[in-house]
């Protein structure tokens, strides 16, 4: 009984742990005041001025554990900035297969991900 007991707080620990999570799924365009990204390389910037599509793959960002093993990964990181409506400043590196959030890695799910870097990316073609 007790090493049941011991094996189901254990599952309950492992999911907990290793559990997906969508940090942006409850943002909206209306909480961005301002919004950039930064590609590097080439290291160049845009200001993001209709942010509609943005907050729509934003939404679909799914983390799972914290992983801070990006700082061996070699490529592109796409660096959006948003400003906040209460004030406060978020900066979300896509990096796949990572997502850093505020200075924090995370690993997570490659196609949401991948979205991001690629809406950066057409961002940049549609500069004049």
């Amino acid at each position: 009984m007790l090493i049941a007991l011991i094996c189901l707080i254990g599952i309950g620990i492992s999911f907990l742990l290793f559990s997906a999570h969508r940090p942006f799924k409850d943002l909206e365009a209306a909480d961005i005041t301002s919004a950039s990204v930064r590609l590097s390389p080439p290291d160049t910037t845009i200001q993001i001025v209709e942010t509609e599509e943005l907050v729509s793959y934003l939404n679909e960002v799914v983390i799972y554990n914290k992983d801070n093993s990006y700082t061996e990964y070699a490529g592109q990181a796409v660096i959006f900035t948003l400003s906040l409506a209460d004030g406060s400043q978020v900066e979300i590196i896509a990096y796949n297969p990572f997502i850093i959030i505020d200075g924090i890695g995370y690993k997570c799910k490659y196609e949401p991900c991948e979205a991001l870097n690629h809406y950066a990316n057409e961002l940049m073609t549609r500069e004049p």
